[in-house]
């Protein structure tokens, strides 16, 4: 699947199964997709290679926290009583067009 932002189409896999989840974009360089992590609430950036953008959506993909350009060896937690939130990791910068509120539409 894949996301536009700012008219760029950017891949977005899906972190379906427990090794995904674990490793996500971790070690990678030159990151040029992102990872959609469903119904998670926190991330790490422990041996991540480079920063990354952590977009916290809720349960219609509406963005309701944004963390731009994100260090490595850090812990994120999206402040959400919602069970059904979602963390969509992207390469860094991608998200500076987004705001609270923006809907994100997901396309096969």
């Amino acid at each position: 699947m894949f996301i536009k932002i700012n008219n760029k189409k950017i891949p977005v896999f899906e972190a379906k199964n427990f090794k995904t989840r674990l490793f996500g974009l971790m070690g990678k360089k030159d990151i040029q997709e992102g990872i959609l992590f469903p119904k998670c609430n926190a991330i790490h950036t422990f041996f991540m290679q480079e920063e990354i953008d952590v977009i916290g959506l809720n349960e219609e993909n509406q963005v309701v926290y944004i963390y731009r350009n994100v260090p490595k060896n850090k812990i994120v937690k999206i402040q959400n009583k919602n069970k059904k939130t979602s963390i969509l990791e992207l390469p860094k910068d991608t998200s500076k067009g987004l705001v609270i509120g923006s809907i994100l539409a997901f396309k096969e």
